[in-house]
Formats: C-alpha cells, sequence, structure tokens
C-alpha cells in the first residue's frame, strides 16, 4: 500500500505545481501596478483626536480646581485645638439610683 499513497502524493503535488505555475504566467505587470493613495477624512481624525485631548486636559484642569477648592488652605499647619478640660472629682451616687429605692424581698408564709 504504501507505493501507491506515495505515488498518489507525489502526483497531487504535481498537479499543485502546475496549477500555481498556470496561474503565474496569467499575471502581468500591469497586474502589479499600485494602487492610488487613500481618499479619506484623515484630517477629520486628527482633529477628533486633538478635540478629546483638550477635553480630557479641560476636564483635568477643572478637577484640580475643584480639589484645592475643598482641600484645607495649609494642611501642614492645622487650626489649633482648644484645650480639654481638666476633669472634675469621682463622686459616689449620694443615694438610690431609682426614685423608689433598692427593691424589696417579700416572704410568703
Amino acid at each position: 500500500m504504501t507505493p501507491k499513497t506515495d505515488d498518489r502524493r507525489f502526483a497531487t503535488d504535481g498537479r499543485v505545481r502546475a496549477a500555481l505555475l498556470a496561474r503565474s504566467a496569467l499575471v502581468t505587470h500591469a497586474d502589479l501596478r499600485r494602487d492610488p493613495p487613500p481618499q479619506g477624512s484623515i484630517r477629520g481624525a486628527r482633529r477628533m483626536r486633538r478635540l478629546a485631548f483638550a477635553a480630557l486636559g479641560v476636564a483635568a484642569a477643572v478637577v484640580a480646581v475643584c480639589l484645592l477648592a475643598l482641600l484645607p488652605a495649609d494642611p501642614l499647619h492645622p487650626a489649633p485645638v482648644p484645650p480639654a478640660h481638666t476633669p472634675g472629682p469621682d463622686r459616689a451616687p449620694s443615694g438610690p439610683s431609682s426614685p423608689y429605692g433598692p427593691p424589696r424581698v417579700m416572704h410568703t408564709p
């Protein structure tokens, strides 16, 4: 079987090569001419890109101004804080904590 398979491969390779050579013979120098330069809106795309970058720059400037307006003026020297008051002496409650007095235990006979 191996010889038949090899014969088929060589026959197929020969056919493909013959087809490619025939196709390449049809190509002439007139077929290889250059395409005309593209016509389009390259200027329009550049203009849109410039406008987008300008809009991003303006937005960044607005954010920077807002942040500067909201942040404190001098973060290195904050406003002074008044001193804490000294606590008074601790006092124990003088009377019962509830107005009705301590709970009573009732004995039932």
